[in-house]
């Protein structure tokens, strides 16, 4: 027990972490399917993106060539820049990014993730390759990336290629999906293994699909508390 709680609060926290023990295991089993999946679709092609050359300069670079000696998967966030036309959250105050008509800019919820996993990636790189793709040209995505002060997350540009509308990130007007891909290499062949499809799947109310929610420490904190998620509480860029 803790300090000065009282017989019901245990009674109540007792019961509460019979259904949390019965969430982990269900984690783990759903975990332990996705890794038994049938082998998905063979990649269409080599897809051609823009990133970050060793000395920091915009360079092509093959889909293929993303994959690092011994580490087979690869981890695709469909960052959203542009973001939603819809969306009129502030764009950045200041940078080149700042400079930007607001629907061509970054999106703020993805920008909040990515912030996120920032900090995750250099612990990731051992075991997975990870990377945010976005629609902008790399030298906007680039600028961005330096004026938010990452320095561990690997950003690309698939301005030049169909990546996105392949893999439903993009819709048909052009219109930006966050979806997140995973593909797995097998020798030289290349294949889908999962997406993050919760994106598409009914929701209960007007509750967030979640489809990336295990990856999002900020919401999973929020669900920590008394006051939980405030549906009506938007990323920002910036806050006040």
């Amino acid at each position: 027990m803790f300090p000065g709680e009282s017989t019901e609060y245990r009674t109540a926290r007792d019961a509460l972490l019979q259904r949390e023990i019965e969430l982990r295991r269900e984690m783990e089993a759903v975990a332990a399917e996705r890794r038994a999946l049938p082998p998905g679709g063979i990649v269409p092609e080599d897809y051609l993106f823009q990133g970050a050359g060793p000395d920091g300069s915009p360079t092509h670079v093959r889909m293929s060539e993303l994959f690092a000696p011994g580490r087979d998967s690869l981890v695709i966030y469909n960052f959203m820049f542009p973001r939603s036309s819809q969306d009129s959250r502030p764009g950045p105050d200041s940078g080149r990014t700042a400079e930007l008509p607001l629907a061509e800019g970054p999106c703020p919820s993805c920008v909040a993730l990515l912030d996120q996993l920032e900090g995750m990636a250099e612990h990731a790189e051992p075991r997975v390759n990870f990377y945010a793709v976005a629609k902008a040209p790399v030298e906007r995505v680039l600028a961005f990336a330096e004026e938010r002060g990452w320095r561990r997350l690997r950003l690309l540009s698939s301005a030049g290629n169909s990546f996105k509308r392949d893999y439903r990130g993009e819709t048909a007007d052009g219109s930006q999906i966050p979806i997140l891909n995973v593909f797995h290499r097998d020798g030289d062949t290349i294949r889908h293994f999962w997406s993050s499809e919760l994106m598409f799947a009914p929701t209960d109310g007007d509750e967030d699909p979640r489809h990336v929610g295990t990856l999002e420490p900020l919401w999973n904190l929020f669900d920590l508390t008394r006051e939980g998620r405030d549906p009506d509480w938007e990323e920002q860029l910036r806050y006040r």
